[in-house]
């Protein structure tokens, strides 16, 4: 169908809604893109008096691509060098979606989109719909082609999912300044005994290079030994210096909601490490340095006024 202006209006108006459910399936913002992009194609071939609610419709194909494209990053990700993290996204940014509820801010945490990545595809999408979204499940099974017993099912089968990864802390931006500035102080003490006690027993440490940037494709385990991989990781050197580019400037940030270091050169994200907190402590250390999943929060730090120096410069 030929568009006119009011019709692309009415897609753009829908934008960042598509734009937040896709994130959150997909894990990357820049597959997101391209789902809703593709989306907008489709709508456009549609035969438009034939959409009767035109969100439900979007929706729906929107869904859709995203589970295929769930099947297939499955099978590439099989051949991922080292560990596979979903790209974060710093404070700000539109396709954080809705934050109004608990339930739709731990849709986005981190640390759900890492327990995400254990679901099926189907399970994915009825809980990213219901939790962050609040689909009843009777739009659910319309758009999954299911009954509406059957997105129940699934829905309660993720939650219990979820939830059974750990009991995470929602804590606000003051609080996490203070986890931050703790950890920074810990990490850069030259000493493994203050990353231990702010560290959980049984906290890990997991970082994502894509094979362009050097990480270790185990996850290390156990307090010790994270605490003493983040001593070696915060220690200035002139290797790691020349291997970014620069001195990396250490910030405090909000990435999908909770505490994150980001490391900066020359305006350039190089590294965002998104903390885990529970009641017990730093539960995850979690670190994106694929330079393919930084460009968009390299654009959001450019654009974003900072008004501080750096808290570390390593």
């Amino acid at each position: 169908m030929a568009l006119i202006m009011s019709d692309v209006e009415r897609f753009e108006a829908a934008r960042p809604r598509l734009e937040a459910i896709a994130y959150r399936l997909l894990g990357s913002a820049g597959e997101a893109e391209d789902a809703v992009q593709e989306t907008f194609l489709r709508w456009q071939a549609a035969d438009a008096e034939r959409i009767e609610v035109l969100e439900a419709w979007l929706t729906k194909v929107l869904t859709n691509l995203c589970l295929n494209m769930l099947t297939s990053a499955r099978a590439r990700r099989e051949t991922y060098v080292g560990q596979w993290l979903p790209e974060p996204l710093l404070a700000g940014d539109p396709m954080l979606g809705p934050a109004d509820t608990a339930e739709q801010r731990e849709s986005v945490s981190y640390a759900v989109l890492v327990l995400l990545e254990r679901l099926s595809p189907n399970e994915r999408a009825v809980y990213v719909l219901r939790e962050a979204f609040g689909h009843p499940h009777r739009e659910i099974a319309e758009i999954l082609n299911i009954t509406e017993a059957a997105s129940q099912q699934i829905h309660h089968r993720a939650k219990k999912h979820v939830a059974e990864g750990r009991a995470r802390t929602e804590i606000d931006e003051a609080a996490a300044r203070r986890v931050v500035d703790e950890f920074l102080a810990a990490a850069t003490s030259g000493r493994t005994e203050p990353l231990v006690r702010l560290l959980t027993q049984d906290a890990v440490s997991v970082g994502d290079g894509g094979g362009k940037v050097p990480a270790r494709a185990k996850a290390f385990e156990g307090a010790l030994a994270v605490a003493k991989f983040l001593r070696g990781l915060f220690k200035p050197s002139e290797a790691k210096r020349a291997h970014v580019g620069g001195a990396p400037e250490i910030h405090f940030a909000i990435a999908n909601g909770g505490p994150a270091v980001v490391a900066v050169v020359e305006g350039r994200v190089v590294g965002i490490t998104c903390l885990e907190v529970t009641a017990d402590g730093i539960a995850a250390v979690r670190s994106q340095v694929n330079p393919d999943k930084l460009v968009r929060a390299t654009g959001q730090w450019a654009a974003a006024d900072h008004g501080s120096t750096p808290l570390v410069v390593l």
